[in-house]
């Protein structure tokens, strides 16, 4: 049986000369294209025909990790590669990928997070009034500043008034580095002896707790004519890191022989500042005070002492010593309830999307994955594209409320990955004001409108964890807009 031309495969044999449609489709593109009557397609086809054209053309089945790529500034030849690409046709108009690339983020797709420089600067103020003049500031920034952005909040930080940087990586103290952030930058843990190159050259400081890092980092640094600073980093119950407190001199006195070490500061970390029950902070902050006297006691400077978290900050003064770690109430999170009354913080992080799509949904019909949930009948469904893969966790599915127009609005059906749905009654009702929404108006998932507000702490208790965790997701793939 003889094949059907332009590839049709449900036979068994090709003839010689088979042409497959996805083939005989591109030469037919290049053959209209060189037909152009153009002085540069004349000349490219009586130089080499189509033939050329099409060995120099990019094929579908040789893309393969070039999916994805973003067009940068200069991109050249991925610019060629990108409008050789056949789509639509054949046209005699290139696009200019520099300029459209530059088409903001939050008209790729409606929606996004907004981040409060001006909250960041006031938490800051508010920080130091409350500690006072003396005690130094950590900004801590990582986890890409608990979704708010590692570089613009470490920037706005640094320019209020924090003293230090902390961040839990190597690569994190790099971005703000390579963001040209001069301010002294301590990793939180310590890091891979493999890192330690990156440690000298980027000059971040790392924790220390291991005697074979520190004997390899400053035979590292000391090779280099460096110092090696460090802060050396105390287990006082917490029992994640650091040198257990009752060993901290004799780990000093250990490493202490190498000429390149620099001990620039002591710290520990508390687990339960912000409990309500004091026993195990008490217990944290007594054997923590110790082992700072007993470096002393043994002629070891302790450097910057530090222990304070946000929760601590806010709540134990005599937790300050020489510089305080701020973290969630930079952002303008309370790390507690207990906290509330005793600091007055704005949060920074503002969650937002855009109507995509509006249905009117018949009685009895269901909406979303599963069904769950069935229209009582006059009612509009409308869509926004943010999901639980943007923080907005699958567990909340008909548990909350968006605003628009300053108007509440429950959410309803399943969260999907990347969209989810509320629901807008249209029957008329005396108590409540009547909005319809259209495609493009604006919705809040996160913030104040109106005098109403959707609080990030109150999706973290619906969604049973921390503050932290909920804007940690939000920051993840949303675009961010700063103002």
């Amino acid at each position: 049986m003889e094949d059907l031309p332009n590839g049709f495969t449900g036979f068994s044999q090709r003839k010689p000369g088979f042409e497959s449609a996805s083939e005989a489709i591109r030469k037919a593109a290049i053959e209209q294209r060189n037909l152009r009557p153009d002085a540069e397609s004349a000349s490219r086809a009586a130089r080499s025909g189509w033939q050329a054209e099409l060995e120099g053309l990019p094929r579908l089945d040789q893309l393969g990790g070039l999916w994805g790529m973003r067009p940068k500034k200069g991109a050249g030849g991925f610019e060629q590669f990108i409008n050789d690409i056949e789509f639509g046709g054949v046209s005699d108009k290139r696009f200019d990928i520099e300029a459209i690339s530059g088409i903001p983020e939050k008209d790729r797709r409606w929606a996004w997070v907004e981040v409060d420089r001006a909250a960041l600067r006031s938490n800051m103020m508010t920080i130091r009034n409350h500690i006072g003049p003396g005690p130094k500031i950590m900004a801590v920034v990582k986890a890409d500043g608990y979704g708010h952005g590692a570089v613009e909040c470490a920037k706005t930080a640094h320019n209020s008034g924090a003293d230090y940087l902390g961040v839990a990586t190597v690569d994190e103290a790099i971005a703000l580095r390579e963001a040209l952030i001069n301010a002294p930058v301590l990793i939180l843990s310590e890091p891979p002896v493999e890192a330690i190159p990156l440690l000298l050259a980027y000059k971040v400081m790392p924790s220390v707790y291991t005697a074979e890092f520190a004997i390899r980092y400053a035979e590292a640094a000391d090779m280099m004519g460096q110092r090696a600073p460090f802060h050396l980093a105390l287990n006082t119950g917490m029992n994640r890191i650091g040198v257990r407190y009752d060993e901290a001199v004799t780990f000093m006195q250990h490493i202490g022989f190498h000429r390149a070490l620099d001990l620039k500061g002591t710290f520990t970390h508390f687990a339960t500042a912000d409990s309500a029950d004091t026993l195990d902070f008490e217990m944290q902050l007594r054997r923590f005070t110790e082992a700072v006297a007993n470096l002393k006691a043994a002629g070891i400077d302790p450097g910057l002492v530090h222990a304070a978290n946000s929760a601590a900050t806010i709540r134990y003064p005599e937790t300050h010593f020489d510089m305080v770690r701020v973290g969630i109430a930079l952002y303008g999170y309370h790390p507690s309830p207990l906290t509330r009354p005793l600091i007055d913080l704005k949060p920074a992080m503002t969650v937002h999307a855009r109507v995509t799509n509006v249905n009117a949904v018949p009685m009895s019909e269901g909406v979303s994955y599963g069904l769950h949930y069935r229209s009582p009948g006059s009612v509009k469904i409308c869509t926004i594209p943010i999901g639980y893969a943007d923080g907005l966790w699958r567990g909340l599915s008909g548990r909350i409320d968006f605003l628009v127009g300053g108007v509440p609005f429950r959410q309803v059906g399943s969260i999907c990955m990347d969209q989810c749905m509320f629901e807008v009654n249209m029957r008329t009702a005396a108590s409540r004001k009547f909005l319809t929404p259209q495609v493009g108006d604006e919705v809040i998932v996160v913030g104040e409108q109106d005098g109403l507000a959707i609080a990030m702490d109150e999706l973290a208790e619906l969604m049973g964890t921390i503050t932290y965790e909920v804007t940690v997701r939000f920051g993840e793939r949303l675009p961010r807009i700063y103002r």
